[in-house]
């Protein structure tokens, strides 16, 4: 656990108590690092040891990260640059508050992160501290209203939600200048806008932001509900003292941290919880780009309770003709004569009406033939997988190899005539090669059409041994010379 010091201490004498304690007890790099301190006591639904190990080890590198296990008190966490409360599930008593407003009026920074449902859900009582800095969680949830390449409905991506611009400036400079956060393109996926910075915002809720808190981030207009903060923050009348206050505990968790703008959002947020070289935009802060909350009604609720409207009625007559109404429309002759007579009272010619010749303002244009060719259906390919490559496509002594590693001892006529084949020795009939008995091979070759077999293939392999002897005298020869 963080050290004990007197309340009535300064934040920054405080940093500088920090910073001698773990100097004397032998911590060595880590003693100038900011402290962050994740609060875990609350039951939080996220904590550096199961689904924040990527974001832990990212801060790692600038801060030094300790784990709170203990009711929240000014003592325990006043050395810490930076609080984090990330998904809690247990209710804060009044002495917690008590010691959070302390630490934000010392100049203390807390980053608090809720889920969908807000409250009700996580059956946490935060808003009671977030209220009276002009923001609160509602018990909603965002989802998308396009199909985008995330399937789930709860994982908004929201490409203009950015609510103000110093916080895209400052994402692109710390990614550096060849930082582009434009989605890539998926075909048959709605294209969202590539200015800003995209970010996703999984399973989140919204936010209700007042002043003196600014909204930064938003839920755009292809999420419901449409255009409304998830992400706000606060900064303490003193100029020290600042909050940050996001709708949503999976944004920054390792299944999303690397997902579109994700990571560069929360390392704005970081540099500007701990340090005072973040300034937001004044006119963005004043008059964010947000829309008023609506509630859609519910179709399903309200078929299931009917509500049907009674009165009472006429006594309806034994004649039911009666209930027709004849003098609203008619199906007779009793206004031709004032069709008549209006043609002479507006001074028309009584006469049939002919047919007007059409006259197109725009001709269609001429016709342009083609002056590329047709497009032919070409053959199919050939079925390479029938051909034997091997057989086809090896050399002749990888293929004389295989041959004799298929035969023994008695199929030396066939590896002859074979090996004919491969060396083109002799001519080879493909008739007699068909009729060739494998069963030989096998050594399961008998008497009858077999020997008959070998009796009219017998002279191949003799014309095999013939060639090659000549064909080995003449090579003598010609090397003896």
């Amino acid at each position: 656990m963080i050290s004990t010091a007197t309340n009535g201490r300064s934040m920054a004498s405080a940093h500088g108590t920090a910073a001698s304690t773990m100097a004397s007890s032998g911590a060595g790099s880590l003693k100038a690092l900011p402290i962050v301190l994740f609060d875990i006591a609350k039951r939080e639904s996220h904590s550096p040891a199961s689904n924040l190990k990527l974001l832990t080890r990212k801060l790692k590198s600038t801060f030094k990260v300790l784990l709170n296990k203990d009711e929240i008190t000014l003592n325990r966490i006043f050395e810490a640059s930076v609080v984090i409360f990330w998904g809690p599930r247990e209710k804060f008593s009044s002495g917690e508050f008590s010691a959070l407003k302390s630490y934000l009026d010392i100049g203390g920074s807390i980053m608090y992160l809720a889920g969908e449902g807000g409250e009700a859900a996580s059956g946490c009582n935060f808003n009671y501290l977030l209220e009276e800095l002009g923001i609160s969680i509602n018990a909603d949830v965002v989802i998308q209203s396009a199909h985008t390449k995330y399937h789930h409905p709860k994982e908004a991506l929201v490409s203009q939600g950015v609510l103000n611009r110093e916080l895209t400036r400052l994402a692109r400079t710390l990614g550096g200048p060849e930082a582009s956060f434009a989605p890539p393109p998926i075909k048959g996926v709605l294209q969202t806008s590539t200015d800003g910075l995209p970010f996703l915002l999984p399973y989140g809720a919204t936010l209700n932001v007042q002043k003196p808190s600014i909204p930064i981030l938003g839920s755009g207009p292809m999420s419901y509900p449409v255009s409304r903060p998830v992400a706000a923050v606060y900064a303490h009348p003193n100029g020290k003292g600042k909050l940050a206050a996001i709708a949503s505990t999976e944004i920054f968790s390792d299944a999303y941290m690397e997902k579109e703008g994700n990571a560069s959002i929360f390392q704005v947020i970081m540099s500007w919880l701990t340090s005072d070289k973040v300034h937001w935009n004044a006119i963005d802060a004043n008059e964010p780009e947000i829309t008023d909350y609506h509630y859609l009604p519910s179709t399903l609720s309200l078929a299931s309770q009917p509500r049907a409207c009674l009165q009472d009625t006429e006594e309806l007559p034994r004649d039911f003709s009666r209930l027709f109404d004849h003098s609203l429309f008619g199906l007779d002759l009793s206004l031709v004569p004032e069709a008549l007579n209006a043609a002479s009272k507006l001074r028309l010619k009584n006469e049939p009406l002919t047919l007007i010749a059409p006259q197109f303002e725009a001709p269609l244009p001429p016709l342009t033939p083609a002056v590329f060719p047709p497009m032919l259906r070409e053959l199919a390919p050939p079925p390479l997988e029938l051909f034997d490559l091997d057989a086809h496509l090896a050399p002749p002594l990888a293929r004389l190899a295989q041959t004799s590693a298929k035969c023994n001892d008695d199929d030396l006529e066939y590896f002859l005539r074979e090996a004919g084949s491969i060396l083109s020795l002799a001519p080879y009939a493909p008739a007699a090669a068909a009729t060739t008995s494998m069963s030989s091979i096998d050594g399961k070759s008998g008497g009858g059409e077999g020997e008959e077999e070998h009796k009219v293939q017998q002279p191949q392999a003799r014309r095999v041994l013939d060639t090659l002897v000549r064909q080995v005298a003449a090579w003598k020869r010609t090397t003896a010379i």
